[in-house]
């Protein structure tokens, strides 16, 4: 009779929790139904006020945490966490043929980009690195896995370049692929990348120069698996996934699960990496709010360089966010009374980070897949010359309620894996849950930091 008893104290001690949370996922798909998540793509306004929109997505996070929260079973969390069924391995011929399309779209890029259209809608280029790669690619590493090192088409030409093969040095760590990331997404925020496909080929190509300097020096391995910022972020994304890959083959776990093993966040340049991926695309979507444009208009006018307002901004928003986090692993520290480092709690803590980035990601982007994926198709039937009438779907309103649900999805799923890696840590269930006190915090702002901007008309970022 103790199995019923304790299932039934349960169940009362959840359904207030959860029915807050349901309230709340409804009153925010009700609240927002915007077109995409892009700059081009049109936003509509919240229909209710704005501060109310954000108190519940707010509320979400926290009526999780204290859902989590009743959940105080190890064993119950531990079969969560390592649930999982074997799949069969991938054969050499699939490897090769994943090798062979990434070097012929990359080859389809340069090629579309310096003879094709100037039009970036019509262009083979544009449409697949940010429709193909940044849309549907990005989506699959975390919503299936990474497939990323079988098709990468920058590591298949840098393997046959001779390398030095000097040891990487570990003081650098992954700071390489913080700036690295940092840097591609200034570039896309500051420049008409994504409507320039001279300059887009351009980019592509001084990646393809860096990406083959830096392995000619230190091997490939080395530095696609730690300087590279593009191999890091898929990495990093499909920990979100269901599918991973293994010694023996490939395993299907839950969704976001293979972010409750830390052992890959090795330091502070991991950790700075992980904050780096959800400050990125935070930023990218902030730089097209009227907010900004009214924060940086007295900079421009008092003759301030724009792009020294967006790199001052991007730099101040990194820092914040990092501070944010680290903030967040020190009262963890103090409110767990626990003799772990706050650099060791925020390293354990960094992975449930990257559902949140994954969440916003697909808010951010779920649009412009949907809406030029058809037009992708038609161009590559002829990607130098594309047919001149081509499709493109008509987002219906509804689709902006899945990406607030997508960006809420997120930091739930990110709330567990906090509890998750708490109880490993811990062996005292007050002290796992009092030590998720500051990370709960700061994933409620950023919660309600990723809603307002999604929940703002989107535009072109001003002044550049």
């Amino acid at each position: 009779m103790r199995r019923p008893l304790r299932l039934r104290r349960l169940v009362r001690r959840v359904t207030p929790a959860l029915a807050l949370v349901v309230l709340a996922l409804a009153t925010a798909g009700r609240a927002t139904a915007h077109a995409g998540g892009i700059r081009a793509a049109a936003r509509e306004t919240v229909t209710v006020p704005t501060w109310l929109f954000l108190a519940t997505g707010g509320a979400v996070v926290g009526a999780s945490f204290l859902l989590a929260s009743t959940v105080t079973d190890r064993s119950y969390i531990r079969l969560i966490d390592t649930w999982g069924r074997s799949l069969p391995a991938v054969g050499t011929l699939a490897r090769r043929l994943g090798r062979a399309v990434g070097l012929l779209a990359l080859a389809v890029t340069l090629v579309a980009g310096v003879l094709g259209p100037l039009d970036p809608i019509r262009n083979a280029a544009v449409l697949i690195v940010w429709v193909g790669w940044w849309g549907l690619f990005v989506l699959s590493a975390y919503l299936v896995g990474n497939a990323w090192p079988a098709v990468d088409p920058f590591r298949a030409v840098a393997s046959v370049v001779p390398s030095l093969n000097r040891p990487y040095p570990d003081r650098l760590g992954s700071w390489p692929a913080v700036v690295g990331l940092l840097a591609l997404v200034y570039l896309e925020v500051v420049t008409p990348l994504a409507d320039d496909p001279r300059l887009l080929t351009s980019v592509v190509v001084g990646y393809l120069l860096v990406a083959v300097a830096g392995s000619a020096v230190f091997g490939v391995d080395d530095w696609f698996g730690r300087a590279d910022p593009v191999s890091q972020l898929l990495a990093a994304y499909g920990r979100v996934a269901p599918v991973t890959k293994t010694a023996d083959g490939f395993r299907l776990r839950l969704p976001g699960m293979g972010l409750t093993d830390a052992d890959w966040v090795d330091g502070r340049d991991d950790v700075g990496f992980v904050v780096a991926v959800v400050f990125v695309t935070t930023y990218d979507g902030f730089v097209g709010t009227g907010l900004w444009e009214a924060m940086a208009r007295p900079l421009v006018e008092a003759g301030v360089p724009a792009l020294v307002v967006y790199l001052a901004a991007m730099l101040a928003g990194y820092v914040l966010f990092l501070w944010v986090y680290l903030a967040a692993a020190r009262t963890a520290r103090r409110t767990a009374d626990t003799f772990l480092t706050a650099a060791e709690l925020a390293r354990r803590f960094a992975p449930s980070l990257l559902a949140i980035a994954a969440g916003y990601h697909f808010a951010h982007n779920l649009g412009t897949v949907l809406a030029l994926t058809p037009t992708l198709a038609a161009v590559l039937t002829s990607p130098v010359s594309p047919p001149a009438s081509l499709p493109q779907l008509l987002i219906p309103g509804w689709v902006g309620g899945v990406g607030v649900a997508a960006v809420l999805l997120g930091h739930l799923l990110a709330v567990w894996v906090a509890h998750s890696t708490a109880y490993r840590l811990f062996p005292d269930r007050l002290q796992a849950v009092r030590s998720q006190y500051g990370v709960t915090v700061a994933m409620v702002a950023y919660t309600m930091v990723s809603l307002w901007i999604i929940s703002r008309p989107g535009g072109a970022p001003p002044f550049v």
